[in-house]
């Protein structure tokens, strides 16, 4: 059986496992993500930490020569290159993941592959998770940031400038301050992601009426399950204004199931509930019975698709328009 490791690679932390040619992660590491100190530091520190788990590898008899990374920012799949990043992770735009990580690690270049995490994430809730034994599927994630991922035949579509999946980035009618649009982090304004992500649903309570003091969309869902009214208002608004934009993408894309994870939809009915009837609310008649499932691989996700990226058992995604 075939081997890879599969790489996560956040803002804050990075995850690696060495995953089987059927999916199952056999062990996993986790270490901080140096991300103020650059993009070689980074690779440093993840070449270290692949290396460990190829060592640990071989020293119970298996082998391991193929790595997968599924990483923050805008990745050129193709070449395995950080076209853009946020300030999340400092310096990492322009980085040459793939080649700088093979070099570090002396593997030949084609043994690693890239591709943006959420994309990762996609893809190994389509081949081992929610979505296994579809042909489609759409995954979108509604945590810190919203971003998503259309699986198609074991392939992410990933746009032809390599953006596709910034599902948290187009107008919503709930992303508005009485007649002013919200601020986007993308610098635009009334962007699904301005209205339904964490940091947003925080924000919205405090809007509503809700003390500042409030740290983030957590404390704002422990407030709501106690009943104040600020909070529950603001859970419900975030999760209306994340069911009709996943409604909408289901409409343009048709996909054979629909996946949405993060740590939103973690928190279980007070949040699932109404994005859900938004959500159907906003489909056309023939998508009626579409399957609406939460992801099921939780942490783990990313790295399995990564490590799909260089597994026979799913292709390797190749550059498609949207």
């Amino acid at each position: 059986m075939l081997y890879a490791i599969g790489v996560d690679l956040g803002g804050t932390k990075t995850a690696a496992g060495v995953v089987s040619g059927d999916g199952e992660v056999l062990f996993s590491e986790t270490v901080p993500t140096l991300n103020r100190d650059g993009g070689g530091a980074i690779l440093d520190a993840t070449a270290a930490l692949v290396s460990g788990l190829i060592a640990r590898a071989a020293a119970a008899g298996t082998a391991v020569e193929h790595v997968g990374v599924g990483s923050a920012g805008v990745i050129d799949a193709s070449r395995g290159v950080v076209v853009s990043a946020t300030d999340a992770i400092r310096g990492w735009a322009g980085t040459e993941l793939a080649a700088g990580l093979a070099s570090r690690l002396g593997l030949p270049p084609s043994a690693v592959h890239a591709v943006n995490d959420v994309h990762a994430h996609a893809l190994g809730e389509a081949w081992t998770g929610a979505a296994a034994g579809t042909a489609s599927s759409l995954l979108v994630a509604f945590g810190t940031g919203v971003g998503g991922s259309f699986v198609l035949q074991g392939r992410p579509v990933l746009g032809h400038r390599h953006v596709g999946g910034h599902v948290g980035h187009f107008a919503s009618p709930y992303a508005f301050d009485g007649g002013t649009p919200l601020p986007c982090v993308c610098g635009g304004s009334g962007h699904v992601e301005a209205i339904a992500s964490g940091p947003a649903v925080r924000d919205a309570y405090v809007r509503f009426g809700g003390p500042a003091a409030a740290p983030d969309a957590r404390a704002v869902f422990a407030f709501a399950a106690n009943g104040d009214p600020w909070a529950v208002r603001a859970v419900g608004v975030g999760a209306a204004a994340a069911g009709q934009a996943v409604g909408g993408l289901a409409n343009i894309l048709d996909p054979e199931v629909v996946v949405v994870s993060g740590g939103l939809a973690d928190a279980g009915g007070p949040w699932w509930r109404p994005m859900e009837l938004a959500l159907r609310s906003e489909l056309l008649p023939s998508l009626a019975d579409l399957p609406v499932l939460p992801a099921a691989l939780g942490n783990a996700a990313a790295m399995v698709g990564a490590a799909s990226l260089v597994l026979a058992a799913a292709p390797t995604p190749q550059r498609n328009r949207l």
